[in-house]
Protein backbone atom coordinates (compact mmCIF):
# COMPACT_ATOMS: atom_id res chain seq x y z
CA UNK A 1 0.00 0.00 0.00
CA UNK A 2 1.21 3.41 -0.98
CA UNK A 3 -1.39 5.97 0.29
CA UNK A 4 -1.07 7.92 3.05
CA UNK A 5 -4.56 7.32 5.60
CA UNK A 6 -6.26 10.37 6.93
CA UNK A 7 -8.44 9.43 10.17
CA UNK A 8 -11.01 11.47 11.68
CA UNK A 9 -11.44 10.66 15.40
CA UNK A 10 -13.60 12.19 18.16
CA UNK A 11 -14.48 10.64 21.32
CA UNK A 12 -15.52 6.92 20.76
CA UNK A 13 -12.86 4.81 21.73
CA UNK A 14 -14.67 1.59 20.58
CA UNK A 15 -15.44 2.46 17.28
CA UNK A 16 -11.80 3.88 17.21
CA UNK A 17 -10.42 0.56 17.79
CA UNK A 18 -12.17 -1.33 15.33
CA UNK A 19 -11.55 0.92 12.71
CA UNK A 20 -7.84 1.54 13.85
CA UNK A 21 -7.12 -2.17 13.82
CA UNK A 22 -8.51 -2.51 10.11
CA UNK A 23 -6.47 0.66 9.20
CA UNK A 24 -3.19 -1.88 10.79
CA UNK A 25 -3.64 -4.49 8.93
CA UNK A 26 -3.64 -2.63 5.74
CA UNK A 27 -0.53 -0.93 7.00
CA UNK A 28 -0.13 2.05 5.46
CA UNK A 29 2.63 4.44 5.60
CA UNK A 30 1.53 7.32 7.05
CA UNK A 31 -1.50 8.27 8.89
CA UNK A 32 -2.54 11.80 9.57
CA UNK A 33 -5.25 11.90 12.74
CA UNK A 34 -7.76 14.53 12.75
CA UNK A 35 -9.35 15.12 16.00
CA UNK A 36 -12.13 17.72 17.58
CA UNK A 37 -11.33 18.61 21.33
CA UNK A 38 -13.98 17.58 23.98
CA UNK A 39 -17.16 19.72 24.57
CA UNK A 40 -17.82 21.94 27.63
CA UNK A 41 -21.45 20.68 28.04
CA UNK A 42 -20.25 17.06 27.84
CA UNK A 43 -18.30 16.04 30.42
CA UNK A 44 -17.57 12.94 29.71
CA UNK A 45 -16.19 13.94 26.41
CA UNK A 46 -13.04 14.52 28.04
CA UNK A 47 -12.30 11.08 29.26
CA UNK A 48 -13.65 9.74 25.88
CA UNK A 49 -11.09 11.88 23.85
CA UNK A 50 -8.26 11.14 25.47
CA UNK A 51 -8.63 7.57 25.49
CA UNK A 52 -9.15 7.48 21.96
CA UNK A 53 -5.85 9.33 21.65
CA UNK A 54 -4.33 6.62 23.46
CA UNK A 55 -5.55 3.82 21.31
CA UNK A 56 -3.74 6.04 18.31
CA UNK A 57 -0.56 6.51 20.61
CA UNK A 58 -0.30 2.80 21.60
CA UNK A 59 -1.95 0.98 18.39
CA UNK A 60 0.13 1.93 15.45
CA UNK A 61 2.81 -0.61 15.92
CA UNK A 62 3.68 -1.12 12.01
CA UNK A 63 6.50 1.20 10.00
CA UNK A 64 4.76 4.30 9.64
CA UNK A 65 4.40 7.88 10.23
CA UNK A 66 1.84 9.75 12.42
CA UNK A 67 0.84 13.03 12.19
CA UNK A 68 -1.64 14.63 14.80
CA UNK A 69 -3.88 17.45 14.04
CA UNK A 70 -5.77 17.56 17.66
CA UNK A 71 -7.39 20.49 19.14
CA UNK A 72 -7.61 21.69 22.33
CA UNK A 73 -11.30 23.08 22.60
CA UNK A 74 -14.14 21.27 20.38
CA UNK A 75 -14.62 23.35 17.45
CA UNK A 76 -17.78 21.32 15.98
CA UNK A 77 -18.09 18.50 13.20
CA UNK A 78 -17.84 21.32 10.16
CA UNK A 79 -15.03 23.59 11.46
CA UNK A 80 -13.02 20.75 12.44
CA UNK A 81 -13.28 17.94 9.86
CA UNK A 82 -13.47 20.72 7.38
CA UNK A 83 -10.22 22.00 8.38
CA UNK A 84 -8.21 18.81 9.55
CA UNK A 85 -9.28 17.93 5.51
CA UNK A 86 -7.44 20.62 4.46
CA UNK A 87 -4.64 20.32 6.55
CA UNK A 88 -4.04 16.89 5.76
CA UNK A 89 -4.50 17.31 1.89
CA UNK A 90 -1.93 20.09 2.51
CA UNK A 91 0.79 17.49 3.47
CA UNK A 92 -0.20 14.86 1.28
CA UNK A 93 -1.67 15.06 -2.68
CA UNK A 94 -3.81 12.14 -2.23
CA UNK A 95 -5.67 10.57 1.03
CA UNK A 96 -7.86 7.26 2.28
CA UNK A 97 -9.92 9.06 4.37
CA UNK A 98 -11.42 7.13 7.25
CA UNK A 99 -14.06 8.02 9.85
CA UNK A 100 -13.70 6.36 13.11
CA UNK A 101 -17.20 4.70 12.87
CA UNK A 102 -16.58 3.95 8.79
CA UNK A 103 -15.15 -0.20 9.42
CA UNK A 104 -13.43 -1.03 5.98
CA UNK A 105 -13.30 -4.22 4.32
CA UNK A 106 -9.58 -5.04 4.09
CA UNK A 107 -10.05 -4.86 -0.16
CA UNK A 108 -11.14 -0.88 0.49
CA UNK A 109 -7.55 -0.15 1.25
CA UNK A 110 -6.36 -1.60 -2.17
CA UNK A 111 -9.31 -0.60 -4.15
CA UNK A 112 -8.82 2.85 -3.27
CA UNK A 113 -4.95 2.86 -3.50
CA UNK A 114 -4.85 1.43 -7.22
CA UNK A 115 -7.49 3.91 -8.12
CA UNK A 116 -6.09 6.82 -6.63
CA UNK A 117 -2.76 6.56 -8.89
CA UNK A 118 -5.17 5.50 -12.34
CA UNK A 119 -7.06 8.63 -11.58
CA UNK A 120 -4.84 11.14 -9.75
CA UNK A 121 -4.00 13.05 -13.19
CA UNK A 122 -8.18 12.69 -14.33
CA UNK A 123 -9.80 15.66 -13.22
CA UNK A 124 -13.24 14.28 -14.44
CA UNK A 125 -12.56 12.08 -11.44
CA UNK A 126 -13.36 13.59 -8.00
CA UNK A 127 -13.69 11.22 -5.17
CA UNK A 128 -13.31 7.37 -4.98
CA UNK A 129 -16.18 5.73 -2.51
CA UNK A 130 -15.97 2.65 -0.43
CA UNK A 131 -19.68 3.00 0.29
CA UNK A 132 -22.72 2.40 -1.72
CA UNK A 133 -24.95 3.62 1.25
CA UNK A 134 -28.44 2.52 -0.05
CA UNK A 135 -27.44 -0.89 -1.76
CA UNK A 136 -24.87 -3.81 -0.70
CA UNK A 137 -24.15 -4.37 -4.29
CA UNK A 138 -24.88 -3.52 -8.01
CA UNK A 139 -24.58 -5.74 -10.86
CA UNK A 140 -22.55 -4.49 -13.60
CA UNK A 141 -19.62 -6.19 -15.33
CA UNK A 142 -17.01 -4.22 -14.21
CA UNK A 143 -15.55 -3.64 -10.47
CA UNK A 144 -16.62 -0.10 -10.31
CA UNK A 145 -18.89 2.88 -11.86
CA UNK A 146 -19.06 6.71 -12.47
CA UNK A 147 -21.64 8.28 -10.50
CA UNK A 148 -22.50 11.84 -10.14
CA UNK A 149 -23.00 11.12 -6.54
CA UNK A 150 -20.44 10.35 -3.66
CA UNK A 151 -20.80 8.56 0.09
CA UNK A 152 -18.10 9.66 2.22
CA UNK A 153 -18.70 6.40 5.12
CA UNK A 154 -14.63 5.32 3.85
CA UNK A 155 -13.93 7.82 0.36
CA UNK A 156 -10.65 8.96 -1.09
CA UNK A 157 -9.28 12.04 -3.05
CA UNK A 158 -6.96 13.85 -4.49
CA UNK A 159 -5.84 17.83 -3.47
CA UNK A 160 -6.31 18.79 -6.64
CA UNK A 161 -10.15 17.90 -5.86
CA UNK A 162 -10.44 19.27 -2.67
CA UNK A 163 -9.18 22.66 -3.28
CA UNK A 164 -12.55 23.20 -4.98
CA UNK A 165 -13.74 22.84 -0.80
CA UNK A 166 -15.44 25.84 0.46
CA UNK A 167 -17.31 25.26 3.62
CA UNK A 168 -19.37 28.33 2.83
CA UNK A 169 -20.11 27.22 -0.76
CA UNK A 170 -19.87 31.24 -1.68
CA UNK A 171 -20.19 30.32 -5.29
CA UNK A 172 -24.11 28.85 -4.94
CA UNK A 173 -25.62 32.04 -5.60
CA UNK A 174 -24.12 32.14 -9.27
CA UNK A 175 -24.81 28.87 -9.57
CA UNK A 176 -28.52 28.88 -8.92
CA UNK A 177 -28.93 32.33 -11.31
CA UNK A 178 -27.26 30.71 -14.38
CA UNK A 179 -29.86 27.01 -13.78
CA UNK A 180 -26.02 25.32 -13.41
CA UNK A 181 -27.60 22.87 -11.22
CA UNK A 182 -30.27 21.27 -13.74
CA UNK A 183 -27.13 19.75 -15.53
CA UNK A 184 -26.36 17.54 -13.08
CA UNK A 185 -29.55 16.54 -10.76
CA UNK A 186 -31.90 13.86 -11.76
CA UNK A 187 -35.43 15.32 -11.85
CA UNK A 188 -37.05 18.32 -10.48
CA UNK A 189 -37.24 16.74 -7.30
CA UNK A 190 -33.81 16.26 -6.46
CA UNK A 191 -33.03 19.62 -7.99
CA UNK A 192 -35.85 21.44 -5.56
CA UNK A 193 -34.17 19.39 -2.64
CA UNK A 194 -31.04 20.48 -3.22
CA UNK A 195 -31.72 24.16 -4.28
CA UNK A 196 -33.32 24.51 -0.66
CA UNK A 197 -30.41 22.70 1.00
CA UNK A 198 -27.88 24.54 -0.44
CA UNK A 199 -30.04 27.68 0.30
CA UNK A 200 -29.97 26.78 3.83
CA UNK A 201 -26.13 25.97 3.87
CA UNK A 202 -25.16 29.48 2.11
CA UNK A 203 -27.13 31.52 4.47
CA UNK A 204 -26.99 29.27 7.81
CA UNK A 205 -23.79 27.31 7.77
CA UNK A 206 -25.18 24.60 9.98
CA UNK A 207 -22.41 21.90 11.86
CA UNK A 208 -21.81 19.53 8.62
CA UNK A 209 -19.25 19.78 6.39
CA UNK A 210 -20.26 17.02 3.93
CA UNK A 211 -22.64 18.71 2.17
CA UNK A 212 -20.47 21.25 1.08
CA UNK A 213 -17.86 18.59 -0.04
CA UNK A 214 -20.60 17.30 -2.33
CA UNK A 215 -21.61 20.43 -3.56
CA UNK A 216 -17.68 20.96 -4.50
CA UNK A 217 -17.90 17.78 -6.57
CA UNK A 218 -21.29 18.79 -8.10
CA UNK A 219 -20.33 22.14 -8.84
CA UNK A 220 -17.16 21.06 -10.84
CA UNK A 221 -18.83 18.50 -12.81
CA UNK A 222 -16.35 15.99 -11.05
CA UNK A 223 -17.36 12.14 -10.87
CA UNK A 224 -17.11 9.56 -8.17
CA UNK A 225 -16.20 6.22 -8.44
CA UNK A 226 -18.57 3.61 -7.25
CA UNK A 227 -17.66 0.33 -5.88
CA UNK A 228 -19.93 -2.34 -7.29
CA UNK A 229 -20.15 -4.22 -3.87
CA UNK A 230 -20.43 -2.19 -0.68
CA UNK A 231 -16.95 -2.28 1.09
CA UNK A 232 -17.53 -0.03 4.36
CA UNK A 233 -20.22 -0.42 7.07
CA UNK A 234 -21.41 2.13 9.76
CA UNK A 235 -20.63 1.08 13.02
CA UNK A 236 -21.56 4.90 14.25
CA UNK A 237 -25.43 4.25 14.59
CA UNK A 238 -26.80 4.40 18.30
CA UNK A 239 -27.31 7.19 21.22
CA UNK A 240 -23.48 8.63 20.75
CA UNK A 241 -23.33 9.22 17.12
CA UNK A 242 -23.36 13.42 16.76
CA UNK A 243 -25.45 12.62 13.24
CA UNK A 244 -26.12 9.28 13.07
CA UNK A 245 -28.44 8.49 16.46
CA UNK A 246 -31.14 5.88 14.89
CA UNK A 247 -30.90 2.44 12.97
CA UNK A 248 -32.77 3.98 10.01
CA UNK A 249 -30.04 3.81 7.62
CA UNK A 250 -28.19 1.17 9.03
CA UNK A 251 -27.48 -2.65 8.12
CA UNK A 252 -25.70 -2.20 4.62
CA UNK A 253 -23.61 -5.38 4.32
CA UNK A 254 -19.60 -5.12 3.90
CA UNK A 255 -18.48 -7.33 1.15
CA UNK A 256 -15.40 -7.22 -1.02
CA UNK A 257 -14.24 -6.11 -3.96
CA UNK A 258 -11.74 -9.34 -6.06
CA UNK A 259 -8.25 -9.10 -7.83
CA UNK A 260 -7.81 -7.82 -10.14
CA UNK A 261 -10.10 -4.77 -10.45
CA UNK A 262 -12.27 -4.49 -13.75
CA UNK A 263 -11.88 -1.09 -14.86
CA UNK A 264 -15.06 0.26 -17.23
CA UNK A 265 -14.59 1.42 -20.57
CA UNK A 266 -15.89 4.78 -20.43
CA UNK A 267 -15.59 7.37 -17.99
CA UNK A 268 -19.22 8.60 -17.92
CA UNK A 269 -22.16 8.56 -15.17
CA UNK A 270 -23.80 5.06 -14.67
CA UNK A 271 -27.64 7.10 -15.37
CA UNK A 272 -29.25 4.03 -14.19
CA UNK A 273 -27.36 3.61 -11.16
CA UNK A 274 -27.58 7.45 -10.58
CA UNK A 275 -31.69 7.44 -11.31
CA UNK A 276 -32.29 4.89 -8.45
CA UNK A 277 -29.67 6.41 -6.23
CA UNK A 278 -31.73 9.94 -6.40
CA UNK A 279 -34.49 8.13 -6.03
CA UNK A 280 -34.16 7.02 -2.59
CA UNK A 281 -33.64 10.21 -1.04
CA UNK A 282 -35.88 12.25 -3.11
CA UNK A 283 -39.65 11.93 -3.03
CA UNK A 284 -39.88 10.12 -6.88
CA UNK A 285 -40.46 6.56 -6.01
CA UNK A 286 -38.44 6.53 -2.39
CA UNK A 287 -39.77 4.42 0.46
CA UNK A 288 -42.07 6.29 3.24
CA UNK A 289 -38.59 6.59 5.44
CA UNK A 290 -37.33 8.64 3.00
CA UNK A 291 -40.16 10.86 2.59
CA UNK A 292 -40.40 11.40 6.24
CA UNK A 293 -36.17 12.63 5.67
CA UNK A 294 -36.75 14.92 3.40
CA UNK A 295 -40.04 16.17 5.30
CA UNK A 296 -37.70 16.75 8.33
CA UNK A 297 -35.14 18.25 6.09
CA UNK A 298 -37.11 21.02 4.76
CA UNK A 299 -38.08 22.05 8.37
CA UNK A 300 -34.88 22.57 10.01
CA UNK A 301 -31.10 23.78 9.69
CA UNK A 302 -29.34 21.08 11.94
CA UNK A 303 -28.37 18.07 9.79
CA UNK A 304 -29.50 15.58 12.71
CA UNK A 305 -31.63 13.56 10.45
CA UNK A 306 -30.59 14.65 6.25
CA UNK A 307 -31.40 12.42 3.36
CA UNK A 308 -27.57 11.44 1.04
CA UNK A 309 -27.21 14.28 -1.24
CA UNK A 310 -23.72 13.69 -1.67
Amino acid sequence: MKSAVAFIVFNRPECTARTLAAIRQARPPRLLVIADGPREHRPDDTEKCAAVRKLINDGVDWPCKVELNYEVQNLGCAARVSSGLTWAFSRSEELIVVEDDCLPDPSFFWFCDELLGKYAEDARVGQICGCLRYFDQIERPTSYIFSRYGPIWGWASWRRAWSSYDLKISSWPKLRACGGLRAVTQGEAEMALRTSLYDRLHTHTPDTWDFQWGYAKLSQGMMSVMPCKNLVENIGFGADGTHTTSNDEGGLKRLRVNAPIVHPEFVLPDLEFDRAYAGRFTTEGSPSIWRRAVRKFRKITTPSRKPMLR
